[in-house]
């Protein structure tokens, strides 16, 4: 049977909505994976949406914390906030508790990617705070590490990312990201994809 990867973000402006689309592309590029793409109820207004500048949001499906069950790893994506992850990512976490009642999450793995507006502003602790919900749930933490090479050290241009997964600068909402970033989605995607193929083909 082919191994389910789930990409679900919440996505503002689109930056974190960008990166999934290469999380997808390079957890696909792994046989035997099959990758779906989901986001995250949203629970602003579209008042308040619009006020805000907000674009409209992309035509992925929104999940369910039942259908969170199906997968055999996930990458949350979502943008921060305060150096958090973003509160309708929280949300939609907090209703995970028929999931954690049920341990039905409990050693699948996990990776996760964000999006943040400047260079101080997150790239470590936004992934290092969200850990905790996967810890309570028992999912396998998978960060991408420094699998990607010599180009995570690059000093030539502004890139985001870290050890513990891939990630871009917002800025004002300008910025999109690089080439750079989204290849380390890329990789992340495809590096994730590995790891829950061996997973599951190891269970017993």
């Amino acid at each position: 049977m082919a191994v389910k990867v789930y990409v679900v973000f919440y996505s503002t402006y689109g930056h974190v909505a960008k990166l999934a689309e290469e999380m997808k592309k390079g957890a696909a590029s792994v046989e035997g994976v099959e990758v779906k793409v989901w986001q995250v109820p949203e629970i602003l207004s579209e008042e308040v949406l619009g006020k805000m500048g907000a674009p409209p949001k992309t035509d992925a499906p929104v999940i369910t914390p039942q259908e969170l069950a199906e997968a055999d790893g996930v990458l949350f994506g979502f943008p921060t906030r305060f150096g958090m992850m973003a509160a309708q990512m929280k949300a939609f976490f907090d209703a995970t508790g028929g999931l954690w009642r049920e341990q039905s999450l409990a050693g699948k793995p996990a990776g996760l990617f964000f999006s943040t507006g400047s260079q101080g502003g997150g790239q470590e602790t936004t992934p290092l705070t969200a850990v905790t919900q996967l810890t309570h749930h028992g999912m396998v933490f998978v960060p991408v590490g420094y699998t990607f090479g010599a180009k995570i050290f690059d000093m030539e241009s502004v890139h985001g990312g870290s050890p513990y997964g891939a990630g871009t600068f917002a800025g004002d909402g300008s910025r999109w990201p690089t080439e750079l970033e989204l290849e380390h989605a890329f990789h992340q995607g495809k590096y994730f994809a590995g790891i829950a193929k061996r997973l599951k083909g190891g269970s017993a």
